[in-house]
């Protein structure tokens, strides 16, 4: 009998330290009703930025003639894993200035530019030198990743091989979100040109699905805000557990000397 009212008590001073969470703020938009959602305006293509890594391949039906335009060391990939496992990235690095050197065509400007401009900056250089017949540029990103921490089930660094990734996504190859994420407060880290701008989002609200947040860039990083209600477990965790310890403690002694 003693024993049970042992455990009842111990069941009581661990529910103590444990708040009730707001189950509106613990689902992912809890007022969306059936809609469709259109894109407004053209998608908006990520612009290039200093030390970022590019793939270009330059092709044409002459092959020969293309492959000096084309290295080999152009062709590794990069990719970092969830494990953490590496592979030596090729490709064109933009320096500083924001310029890349390409074989033959020398440097050329790319920070700035979205791939779809460098692609037909090198295009038309290449047709106005007479170097190739019809040529074929491809551009992408070697080193498009996104970065999830806080309250997720495995904070982690993405890499994004398709070149898209929403923040849903992210969060979704992060384990998602723990009870204790606050979905109204998710906060958004970009850089670019240099400057570093941070957005709260609300994934709670219909407007999400039209920000221009939904999509993400590459090497933005996604925090997920703890509640308070989390913070505050942590708080009063570390502030009474030594009380309960002791309390424990004793008790153990008293039940130890009880004669049944």
């Amino acid at each position: 009998m003693l024993q049970n009212r042992f455990s009842f008590l111990l069941v009581i001073l661990l529910l103590t330290g444990v708040s009730c969470i707001n189950t509106k703020k613990a689902v992912y938009f809890a007022d969306v009703q059936d809609k469709t959602f259109t894109r407004k305006g053209a998608e908006v293509q990520t612009p290039i930025q200093p030390n970022d890594i590019l793939s270009i391949t330059i092709s044409s039906l002459n092959a020969e003639a293309s492959t000096i335009f084309n290295p080999s060391s152009n062709n590794n990939i990069r990719s970092t894993t969830v494990t953490g496992s590496n592979s030596e990235s090729g490709g064109y690095l933009v320096d500083v200035d924001g310029n890349i050197q390409l074989p033959v065509l020398g440097t050329m400007k790319a920070a700035g530019l979205s791939k779809q401009e460098l692609k037909d900056n090198i295009t038309n250089l290449i047709l106005s030198k007479k170097l190739l017949i019809d040529p074929t540029v491809e551009i992408r990103f070697l080193n498009f990743e996104v970065t999830v921490i806080g309250e997720v089930a495995h904070p982690t660094v993405i890499t994004v091989p398709s070149e898209k990734i929403s923040l849903l996504k992210a969060i979704g190859l992060a384990g998602d979100m723990t009870v204790y994420g606050e979905k109204n407060n998710v906060l958004l880290i970009r850089e670019e040109n240099g400057v570093k701008e941070t957005r709260h989002i609300d994934l709670t609200s219909n407007d999400f699905f039209n920000s221009p947040y939904y999509y993400l860039q590459p090497n933005d990083v996604v925090y997920v805000v703890p509640s308070r209600a989390k913070i505050a477990t942590a708080s009063r965790s570390t502030q009474w557990l030594p009380v309960i310890f002791s309390g424990l403690s004793v008790v153990a002694i008293i039940i130890a000397n009880v004669k049944f």
